[in-house]
């Protein structure tokens, strides 16, 4: 789960943000995630933690302090860099799920995305555009295949829910 270690303006992303790891944990899927209680990450975590569900934390000990380490999740691993986690983070987890965040957020999603258009994995990649958030990412897409920089077979790695029920049918069909 790749999402903001803050909460946006909008309410809304908190509540879908809720939602969803609860919804997971409901379903039966565990999450893997930064290891923050704050933020978006924090309301993901705590709402798969409420509904039985396992939260495995992957943090860099230099973001210790600084995202203040969730202290109830099943699992946390400390790393030595963010290369690091992201590679524990990959090696975890069995799909991602970008939900609204910034830069760190996008960067996640981009390495697993083209990790998956070069073959180094085949899990499902999802963009979760909670009150179209991701439209304007989504329109750039469409300007990459378009003008040739990502291919046509490739369309289908881009993978979009604006619900809840669309990430687990995601999840479900890949």
């Amino acid at each position: 789960m790749y999402c903001g270690s803050s909460l946006g303006k909008n309410p809304i992303y908190a509540e879908k943000a809720t939602e969803l790891g609860a919804m997971l944990a409901q379903n039966g899927h565990g999450v893997v995630y930064g290891g923050s209680k704050s933020g978006l990450m924090g309301k993901v975590a705590d709402a798969v933690l409420t509904a039985g569900g396992e939260v495995i934390g992957v943090m860099p000990t230099h973001l210790q302090k600084r995202e203040l380490a969730h202290a109830s999740l099943t699992e946390i691993h400390f790393v030595e860099s963010m290369h690091v986690r992201k590679a524990k983070m990959v090696e975890l987890a069995d799909a991602f799920i970008a939900l609204p965040g910034g830069g760190g957020t996008m960067d996640e999603y981009f390495e697993v995305f083209t990790w998956a258009q070069i073959g180094l994995h085949e899990k499902p990649v999802i963009l979760y555009n909670v009150n179209s958030f991701y439209d304007a990412l989504l329109q750039h897409f469409k300007q990459m295949l378009e003008e040739g920089f990502i291919r046509a077979e490739q369309k289908s790695l881009i993978h979009v829910a604006t619900t809840s029920e669309e990430v687990l049918q995601l999840l479900k069909h890949g």
